[in-house]
């Protein structure tokens, strides 16, 4: 599976003037955040070292050039990027291999979504080898495009890649809604002009202008999402 951008998708619901939703996947979707932690752990404990839990919040989100580089410079641990990268990525399939939980309201958001022909795109900071392992729990039918921060030449915080969703997907940014979770994710997308629905995991996430807080995705529907473009006019 690969990022190419597919033909342009055009059809919007009538009478909603949002276009597409781009939505992430770790601690948004699929509740992982508390893996990726984990694994950290694991791995720098192996090297003799202990993470301290206030570094959680440095390292959500991604990328994980940023997350890794972070640990290993505050640590001092005796590894390179690349090598951590590949214990990162290699941990983390061992662990969603033994089991995948959905955050709560994704599977209906999802069903929704592709019931009313919303174009959809799914944007994450992990790799492509973790994405498609977690498709396979989400379904892959779900998302007419999928974008993985190895196939981008910048990631999150960067717009880059919301920017890349909304082009395949033939949207305008301005009349995508994004679901994120992370403070990194949040930035990317207000960046690329999309209006944000924050769903905070580990860290509060504050509410802004172009940006809606909410608790849960169980509180996220397609009528909240077309809402949301309503108000822009």
């Amino acid at each position: 599976m690969t990022s190419t951008i597919p033909a342009p998708v055009t059809r919007t619901a009538e009478g909603s003037a949002l276009q597409a939703v781009l939505l992430d996947m770790d601690g948004t979707l699929v509740d992982t955040e508390g893996f990726w932690w984990d694994v950290e752990v694991e791995i720098f404990a192996g090297l003799g070292h202990t993470l301290d839990d206030s570094w959680r919040h440095v390292v959500v989100g991604g990328p994980m050039t940023r997350s890794a580089g972070f640990l290993i410079e505050a640590t001092g641990a005796d590894i390179t990027l690349a090598e951590l990268t590949v214990l990162l990525n290699q941990g983390f399939e061992d662990r969603i291999g033994r089991t995948l939980p959905l955050m709560p309201g994704a599977a209906r958001l999802l069903a929704e979504l592709a019931e009313y022909e919303i174009p959809t795109a799914l944007v994450s900071a992990s790799h492509r080898r973790i994405i498609d392992r977690v498709l396979t729990s989400l379904g892959p039918q779900y998302f007419a495009l999928t974008v993985a921060g190895d196939e981008v030449a910048r990631t999150k915080p960067y717009p880059d890649p919301y920017l890349f969703a909304a082009a395949g997907l033939g949207a305008d940014p301005a009349r995508c809604a994004v679901v994120e979770d992370t403070a990194t994710g949040i930035a990317a997308a207000e960046a690329a002009g999309c209006h944000v629905v924050a769903v905070p995991s580990v860290a509060p996430i504050a509410p802004a202008a172009r940006r809606t807080v909410v608790t849960s995705l169980e509180e996220v529907d397609l009528a909240f999402l077309r809402g949301l473009m309503t108000e822009m006019r």
